[in-house]
């Protein structure tokens, strides 16, 4: 039998069409606030359940009868030529008109059309409190879409109204974006530290950031599905998930979307493997759907570009330069949340180096039939393969280095690319990447045999002993014996030719067998 739910992956979760597990879960904080009357921030990457949380929370509230609240968007003013009295009209019209899915007639604001006074948020909301009973808390979602003046404006007219509450203006505020309350001084004065002492921007109390799915999350809202269809998912399934999303909730829907939908075609009697995780995963990077094509969008992003070429790099960050930039990756769901800093989830670490490196993988083709790094026993040879890549990289990689816009991760990239045709040809690559390791560890899976790579750039003469004592390290935590180390010159051809770089060394290093690979 058909379920009546499903995994949702567009548009906000709605308990009796979705599985979904309560949003405000783990929100005291917010009910604390609502009692206290304070204003707020809510900032979260997109898709990770902000517009669920704020629909929830306005109907429980007005629901529970001791406010009214309504949620509404300020996206229609969000464009650059707009005026502040056209943008003050937008506000208030998605302000009413959003009036009417949270509240009865008597509880709505008057339509702005029959408003006499002078039509501004701050003399709206004023009458609108003073006609209530009841305190207001209103959700304003979006406000990041605004620009310049426009976003000053409502800000201020709000920290004008902020004396007033509760009787005259609603008593508590949430403003509702990507990113947390002082990227707004970034947008809209990136030059100058203040806006002065009648700041907007001095108001909340507290900025709250929503988290990710835990395992044990992402387990109930499995079970839901469960409960409905008798489908299961077992530990093992739960547990690579979680290591693929890293609990990030379009993911965690996407993933179980596309085993049960598409791959195993609503048939609840199938058994859910870890191929089929494997395969959702791929599927879900071809396919590139909007979720993963708005993180794309941001790489292009300065800051974003100095964090992420830092990550897959290994290099340290100085937090004096990046403090800022870490937080927007972070707000922005990039990055994780805990040290070491690194790339959040799995598959935004598969996909990344794809997309940065897409132009590269295109041009390379493979020659006839016959998969030449594969042994006549179907076993990757591994050797055959780093070997063709110096060999490709002498002739090629100054070229490519130059077409990067990530030129600093260039030789990590130009590798990644390269060894593209393992998962091509079934195999799986996972990458370890994070800021001031000094590397990349990619650990390579395919029939059954594993090799590990480290990554690393010839910055220091000392780079070669110390990333054999990296290799070494890594090799015994995954109990293994054999590594290759692959050494990058960083120095132009020029002062060091390609016939003195282009090395090949088998050695023993504690114990470990280690190929130094150097180009």
């Amino acid at each position: 039998m058909k379920s009546k739910r499903y995994f949702n992956t567009t548009g906000f979760c709605m308990p009796e069409r979705h599985y979904m597990i309560d949003p405000l879960r783990n929100q005291k904080i917010i009910f604390d606030l609502i009692e206290k009357t304070q204003y707020f921030t809510i900032h979260a990457p997109r898709q990770t359940g902000k517009t669920t949380l704020l629909n929830e929370l306005a109907h429980r509230l007005t629901k529970e009868g001791n406010y009214i609240s309504v949620v509404f968007s300020v996206e229609s003013a969000g464009y650059r030529s707009i005026t502040e009295e056209i943008a003050n009209k937008k506000i208030i019209n998605s302000l009413y008109s959003s009036s009417g899915q949270y509240l009865n007639k008597k509880n709505c604001p008057i339509p702005p059309e029959k408003y006499t006074k002078d039509l501004t948020l701050e003399n709206y909301l004023i009458d609108w409190a003073i006609s209530q009973t009841k305190p207001i808390v209103l959700l304003l979602d979006e406000i990041d879409s605004l620009y310049d003046d426009v976003l000053v404006s409502v800000l201020r007219q709000l920290r004008n109204g902020f004396q007033k509450r509760p009787k005259r203006f609603p008593s508590t505020v949430a403003l509702v974006g990507l990113r947390d309350v002082r990227e707004y001084k970034t947008k809209v004065r990136p030059s100058e530290v203040s806006l002065g002492s009648g700041s907007p921007f001095n108001i909340k109390a507290e900025s709250i950031l929503l988290g990710t799915f835990t395992k044990e999350e992402i387990t109930e809202l499995y079970s839901q599905h469960t409960k409905d269809t008798g489908q299961i998912f077992l530990k093992e399934v739960v547990d690579r998930i979680y290591e693929l999303t890293g609990g990030q909730p379009w993911l965690v829907n996407a993933i179980a979307r596309e085993i049960v939908v598409k791959i195993l075609n609503e048939d609840f009697t199938k058994k859910i493997t870890l191929d089929h995780v494997e395969s959702a995963k791929e599927n879900i990077i071809q396919r590139r759907d909007t979720h993963l094509d708005s993180l794309i969008d941001k790489l292009k992003e300065e800051r974003v570009k100095n964090i992420v070429s830092a990550i897959i790099n290994g290099d340290g960050v100085l937090f004096d330069n990046y403090d800022d930039s870490l937080l927007y990756c972070r707000d922005l769901g990039i990055i994780s949340e805990t040290k070491p800093i690194r790339i959040a989830n799995e598959i935004y670490r598969e996909i990344i180096p794809r997309v940065l490196n897409r132009n590269l993988q295109d041009s390379i083709e493979e020659e006839g039939e016959t998969k030449w790094y594969i042994k006549s026993n179907g076993k990757l040879d591994m050797d055959k393969l780093l070997k063709a890549f110096q060999e490709f990289y002498s002739e090629n990689s100054e070229v490519w280095l130059e077409r990067f816009d990530y030129k600093e991760a260039g030789p990590h990239l130009l590798l990644m690319a390269f060894l593209q045709r393992v998962i091509n040809g079934g195999g799986r690559i996972n990458r370890e990447m994070a800021v001031g390791t000094g590397r990349t560890d990619l650990l390579i899976e395919f029939n059954g045999d594993k090799f590990v790579l480290e990554l690393k750039l010839k910055r220091m003469p000392s780079a070669r002993q110390k990333g054999l004592d990296q290799i070494s390290r890594y090799l015994d935590t995954l109990g293994m014996t054999k590594g290759y180390l692959i050494l990058f010159e960083i120095k132009p051809s020029s002062i060091i030719p390609w016939e003195t770089r282009v090395k090949w060394e088998d050695i023993s290093h504690q114990n470990k067998n280690i190929t130094i690979v150097e180009m």
